[in-house]
């Protein structure tokens, strides 16, 4: 998954854009496989709306091996509906290119922009400067998006004071938990660079966020600082159905879990796997294909 169908800053020489389009319904359907196929679950793509009115969905990919490259186009050849384009990418740091032409992004409170739009930032927000690197979470993604509005609303009603983030990227949603007032707001990934660029942004933020490289919920600087009051997931579908429990047991009771990640047609599959641990939906929000699920433990 990626932002902005922008691929990685690391990228072969001979990389590749593979860019698919057709139906809503074959679009996402290709999505689920992807994510749910080894070979290609942790490939970069995103998937969004052309065309409304003719109902033309596309999907842009970019995959970093042959392995890769072939289970993507095995993926998107089982839907016939989409029409499938393979282009080599000439050498160039696409991540920044790609940055670089993105407007800024208003979520609720939280305004969330890069170097290339200092100076457009509102006196009346909360004003995030986020800068990707190689890491995922801009803020221009529907599910990081999701996170942050979902994340503004409930703070009209209360305040979080421990807050995780599982899979930080960026760092932009713990870094907008320190920003509005929690105690303690740290961020775990697994990707070692993000933890860096996390540390970084919070740094150009002046935000009291920290980030650590760990893997899983079960690691001691994670646990050190629980059970939590929040717990942002902005991952994948198979990590989020299978972190359940463990995001159960960081929480405090009553605490709240908010996830995304994952498609719209993935909701019944992680909301299943978390109201059998005690959780309860307390809503979902929707953008492009993208879910975002608010939950409440028990």
């Amino acid at each position: 998954m990626s932002e902005a169908a922008a691929p990685p800053a690391d990228l072969p020489v001979a990389a590749r854009q593979i860019i698919a389009r057709g139906p809503r319904a074959d679009a996402e359907a290709a999505a689920v496989q992807l994510d749910e196929t080894p070979a290609t679950e942790t490939l970069t793509y995103s998937i969004l709306e052309e065309d409304e009115d003719r109902d033309v969905w596309r999907i842009d990919a970019f995959p970093t091996s042959d392995e890769e490259t072939t289970a993507l186009l095995a993926s998107l050849a089982a839907h016939p509906s989409l029409r499938v384009v393979n282009e080599k990418l000439a050498d160039a740091d696409w991540l920044a290119m790609a940055l670089s032409g993105l407007p800024p992004v208003r979520a609720g409170r939280f305004f969330v922009y890069g170097a290339h739009d200092k100076g457009q930032a509102p006196a009346s927000t909360i004003n995030l400067r986020i800068e990707a690197g190689a890491a995922f979470g801009t803020g221009h993604h529907g599910t990081t998006v999701g996170c942050l509005q979902a994340f503004h609303d409930l703070l009209k009603a209360r305040r979080f004071e421990r807050v995780l983030d599982v899979g930080c990227g960026t760092g932009v949603l713990a870094i907008a938990a320190a920003r509005t007032g929690s105690r303690i707001a740290i961020g775990t990934d697994i990707d070692a660079p993000s933890v860096r660029i996390a540390n970084e942004n919070a740094a150009l933020n002046a935000a009291d966020a920290r980030f650590v490289h760990a893997s899983g919920l079960n690691d001691q600087k994670v646990r050190a600082e629980g059970p939590y009051d929040l717990v942002f997931a902005n991952i994948l579908a198979p990590p989020l159905v299978a972190l359940s429990h463990d995001i159960k047991l960081a929480l405090k009771p009553g605490g709240v879990a908010i996830l995304s990640g994952l498609l719209r047609t993935q909701e019944r599959r992680v909301l299943a796997a978390y109201t059998s641990k005690g959780f309860r939906l307390v809503r979902r929000l929707h953008r492009d294909a993208w879910a975002t699920l608010v939950l409440s433990r028990a």
